[in-house]
């Protein structure tokens, strides 16, 4: 075993009926509550042992929070009611520097979560890093640079979170882009890009998270943890020129499905949540390349002369009458979260504009 394998195997070693310590690995200890092998761990192991050495293996710190940890300062408050759902657990979050993803670490790290702000834009994730731990009085965020498309860097993106904390409890999949336009007229590069980003990226994030929920969840046999994709309303019904987007959602929806049925057997749910618009974020208001203006351009909204005729459009097909916000979406991720009888659902979260039957 490695050090890659042996710090989430410490984490479900600790696992007290809702997360595991978090386990930093350090390159050196001096006096450790433990120093065993690597096959002797699972038995030496007792509980409030705070640092362990593997012979041959590598060098780890527990703690309740990562400043306990690194430290020895727990500043972690009692988690009660809401909170205690994802309260110092690990939480990761692609395409989380900005826009609809930023609001979900912020509702994350308000509840008390540590959250990985995985971002192709480094700059951004490490300033909302640092914003997000002045403001809590502790460390609870962390940034991280990832390319979702590419497997090397979703792997060194798991090695080092592994390397930091440990494991992973809760990875939403949230990175995501929208090229819209007309089948007729759509290029292959900005379908194939889409179809990258929010399909393949998704499974190359599963494929490398998995494992390490599994390993976490061994010694116990009752460590549950969470995969929860990010897809859209178009993940359940289709949509007018925006096949590329519709179609990646669909096939999420598909993905998400196939996990659940195989990723259960280590106590891993997947579940997928379908938002409605969210006409506030950068997705659809950026003045140069939002939805509004890409619709406006492309026609998809017949007689529209203005971005504003583009939005009343889209808001007057909703019941609720207004988009959807990244504190409707936290609200169904911590419902998943803390449902136990839960996998392989599609939720939406449309403000009735879509409706199961």
């Amino acid at each position: 075993m490695n050090a890659q394998q042996i710090a989430p195997l410490l984490r479900g070693l600790t696992h007290n009926g809702q997360t595991g310590a978090i386990v930093h690995t350090v390159e050196s200890l001096e006096n450790a509550d433990l120093t065993c092998k690597a096959d002797q761990l699972a038995t030496a192991f007792q509980p409030g042992q705070r640092s362990v050495t593997v012979e041959g293996v590598g060098h780890f710190k527990l703690g309740r929070d990562y400043d306990d940890a690194i430290h020895g300062t727990d500043h972690a408050p009692v988690a009660t009611g809401r909170n205690a759902v994802v309260a110092n657990r690990v939480c990761v979050v692609t395409g989380g520097a900005q826009g609809f993803g930023e609001g979900l670490v912020r509702g994350l790290v308000e509840h008390g979560a540590l959250v990985f702000i995985a971002d192709l834009n480094l700059a951004g994730a490490t300033k909302l890093a640092e914003d997000l731990n002045q403001q809590a009085a502790r460390t609870l965020a962390f940034p991280i640079q990832c390319n979702v498309t590419d497997e090397s860097s979703v792997q060194a993106m798991v090695e080092q979170i592994i390397t930091q904390v440990g494991g992973i409890d809760i990875f939403i999949s949230n990175a995501g882009i929208l090229k819209a336009g007309s089948v007729k007229t759509l290029s292959q590069d900005d379908f194939q890009q889409v179809t990258q980003v929010n399909y393949l990226g998704f499974f190359l994030c599963t494929k490398h998270v998995a494992p390490v929920m599994e390993q976490m969840n061994q010694p116990t046999h009752q460590y549950l943890t969470d995969i929860i994709s990010i897809t859209s309303k178009s993940a359940l019904e289709g949509s007018n020129r925006n096949s590329a987007y519709a179609g990646s959602k669909f096939g999420s929806v598909g993905l998400v499905q196939s996990f659940a049925k195989e990723l259960i057997v280590d106590n891993t749910k997947v579940n997928t949540v379908c938002p409605g618009n969210f006409f506030d974020g950068p997705l659809w208001s950026n003045p140069e390349n939002g939805l509004f203006v890409q619709y406006l351009n492309s026609g998809k909204v017949p007689g529209a002369q203005t971005i504003e005729d583009v939005r009343r459009h889209y808001e007057a097909q909703i019941p609720m009458q207004r988009g959807c916000t990244s504190q409707d979406v936290l609200t169904a991720i911590l419902y998943l979260i803390e449902q136990p009888y839960e996998t392989g659902q599609a939720l939406p979260v449309t403000g009735g504009q879509i409706m199961l039957h």
